[in-house]
């Protein structure tokens, strides 16, 4: 029987929709959405859904119910992830959805959302018998999963997503050069239990799960002059000069220069800074030179764990 699934991931800055129909092994994606709410915009780091982020996230969940009743979905799983979980108003939001659309929101840990991601990113067939490790750099939060297309060996959720990171460090644009000094410090404050970890593992790859990595792809591939359709992709398999020189732009350039590049969708425009300071300070750190893209991410794995 084919069944017909809703996957809502409710990020910090996107709202995701994914409506597919089939079998685990033969699905057909009848609708992809994502919308730009920016829920965490103006209140990341003080704990608190702003009035119009709010706002703007509840239009977003009455369209995705209309959506969910064109298509006669019954199964519908909504996921919400680091700025509804650090909210004090977050309950707030998951009470007036439901009231309003119907549409139960579960908010996940950490640990969760790590796992999810996993298993998104093993769907896209990326990983190999050599270890790797995933990283997710949402708008809250940063997954650092390290794996291989066995199992998962450590998995931690950090609270240091590219929308705090900004909202911190980048006031200035382009990104002063102490600016990065003062993320990097940051991250080290924050990561001593991850780099320990870390040490004891030969990783070999850096897996960018979806997000940043997507504009990166894009970006690597237009400027060779192709042409880039991110449906194409389950992954992408960077050439690491490539990449380090297209992050190295990014870092140095102004907020109108990447306003204009076609390849960067709005809502990047500015988090694309600090997501490559923090892709290359580990790339650096970690002494890894192997960087590839998984298309898929969490609404992957929570389908695939629907599908099953």
């Amino acid at each position: 029987m084919r069944k017909r699934v809703a996957v809502m991931d409710l990020g910090t800055n996107t709202f995701h929709l994914l409506i597919v129909e089939g079998l685990s092994n033969d699905l057909k994606e009848l609708r992809h959405d994502h919308v730009a709410v920016k829920l965490g915009e103006g209140g990341i780091n003080k704990g608190l859904i702003q009035p119009a982020a709010f706002e703007r996230g509840l239009q977003t969940m009455k369209s995705f119910q209309q959506y969910i009743e064109y298509y006669g979905v019954k199964e519908v799983k909504a996921i919400a992830t680091s700025a509804m979980r650090s909210a004090a108003n977050g309950k707030d939001f998951i009470d007036q959805v439901k009231a309003e659309t119907g549409i139960r929101i579960e908010t996940i840990n950490g640990d969760s959302e790590a796992s999810y991601i996993f298993y998104g990113v093993k769907a896209s067939d990326v990983l190999s018998e050599a270890t790797s490790l995933i990283l997710d750099i949402g708008g809250g939060s940063i997954e650092f999963i390290i794996a291989n297309n066995k199992q998962i060996f450590w998995k931690q959720s950090f609270e240091i997503g590219a929308a705090r990171l900004m909202d911190k460090f980048h006031q200035i644009d382009p990104i002063p050069a102490d600016s990065i000094t003062e993320i990097h410090q940051y991250i080290d404050s924050i990561l001593p239990d991850f780099y320990m970890v870390a040490g004891r593992y030969n990783i070999e790859n850096l897996i960018g799960s979806s997000g940043a990595f997507e504009t990166f792809a894009e970006l690597s591939e237009r400027t060779k002059g192709n042409e880039f359709d991110l449906k194409k992709f389950k992954s992408y398999q960077f050439d690491t000069a490539d990449l380090i020189n297209l992050t190295d732009n990014l870092i140095h350039s102004s907020h109108q220069q990447r306003l204009n590049n076609p390849s960067i969708i709005p809502v990047r425009v500015d988090m694309i800074v600090v997501a490559s300071i923090v892709t290359r300070y580990l790339m650096q750190k970690l002494n890894i030179n192997k960087v590839c893209m998984s298309a898929y991410s969490l609404k992957e794995g929570v389908l695939a764990e629907m599908m099953s």
